[in-house]
């Protein structure tokens, strides 16, 4: 993977500490071209903000996005200090109305940077981001389908019949509720990421990490169903590797497929839930983890989380579904009416 492909003239416009670092985070770390591409962009920001304090204007958010980090160097990034990071933050919060999940991202693309700047290149005296402790995270349960709403989406799909891509479609849906793979991971599937009896498919996660998940029943036969769509000459002619094809029979992309979820949500009526592609995922993970069948540790490896606490947010979309369960119950509101007078529920 070459960062090179990050918009290639706009790459250029980056100073050469900030390539550097571009190219020793996807060649040494194995960072995916998407969190490359993240991290320069959040560091972009920084600087800009930066060259913007030094400046001591207050430029419209349009001259703010026209501001040049190319002679940003060494002096600059020395120049840096805990106080700078901290007011940038707040900057990112009061002005720019990132949340607090954005204002993390690029806290952690700035520990990552000088990390590399101190450690690795040893540039700095210092790492300014050390002690600075991220934004607090409001934790929310994730939002997910209930089975028969997951069963009205495959519906929706299946009875979509003036769709030329149903069966694209239906493969691709079925695959995000019953695997729990990311989008990223859906659309880079190759032909060959697949074994040759459907028993399992090799998908690439964060960090170009590679992970094996089984297929059962229902996945196996969505599958199978796109493959003889995808091998036949008399429909598909391209000489792509991808698996899953555009309208145009290059690889799909992840915009395309969003596309089609959020259609299919709303045929089904669950479009005013703020559901989205990544909602699937958290359904299969919630399904799965629901039965009782499943370890903790054994979905942790499903999802391809780094850390199992990640993973354990389930755990609570359980316990909260329990706690509605008793809510539901007959007698919850059926309770002891305490009389004025001494009785026998009386001290």
């Amino acid at each position: 993977m070459s960062v090179l492909t990050f918009k290639s003239d706009e790459f250029k416009t980056f100073p050469l500490i900030l390539r550097d670092y571009a190219s020793y985070t996807a060649v040494i770390k194995g960072n995916s071209e998407k969190t490359v591409c993240e991290y320069l962009l959040d560091l972009r920001t920084f600087f800009r903000f930066m060259i913007m304090r030094k400046r001591g204007d207050s430029p419209s958010p349009e001259e703010f996005e026209k501001i040049s980090i190319q002679n940003i160097g060494i002096n600059e990034i020395k120049e840096v200090t805990p106080q700078n990071i901290i007011d940038y933050l707040m900057f990112a919060g009061f002005e720019r109305a990132n949340s607090t999940t954005t204002r993390m991202r690029k806290l952690s693309s700035l520990k990552s940077f000088y990390s590399y700047a101190y450690a690795k290149r040893h540039l700095v005296d210092s790492n300014p981001t050390s002690d600075i402790d991220a934004p607090k995270k409001n934790k929310t349960l994730p939002k997910y389908l209930i089975i028969e709403e997951a069963i009205s989406l495959l519906e929706a799909v299946k009875s979509d019949l003036d769709s030329k891509t149903v069966i694209r479609d239906y493969a691709i849906i079925t695959l995000f509720l019953n695997t729990g793979m990311r989008l990223s991971e859906l659309v880079m599937l190759n032909l060959e990421s697949f074994d040759f009896e459907l028993v399992t498919v090799k998908v690439i996660g964060k960090g170009n990490k590679e992970r094996i998940i089984y297929l059962n029943d229902a996945a196996r036969a969505a599958v199978q169903d796109y493959i003889r769509v995808r091998l036949d000459p008399r429909f598909i002619r391209t000489s792509s590797n991808a698996f899953f094809l555009s309208g145009r029979q290059n690889r799909i992309s992840a915009k395309t497929v969003q596309w089609m979820v959020n259609k299919y949500l709303d045929r089904a009526g669950l479009g005013s839930r703020g559901l989205s592609v990544h909602k699937l995922r958290h359904t299969a993970a919630t399904l799965m983890y629901q039965t009782g069948k499943v370890d903790i540790r054994v979905l942790k490896d499903i999802l391809g989380h780094e850390q199992l606490n990640t993973t354990q947010i389930y755990t609570h979309v359980v316990d909260r579904n329990m706690e509605m369960a008793m809510d539901q119950n007959p007698l919850a509101e059926i309770k002891i009416k305490r009389k004025t007078k001494q009785t026998d529920f009386d001290d």
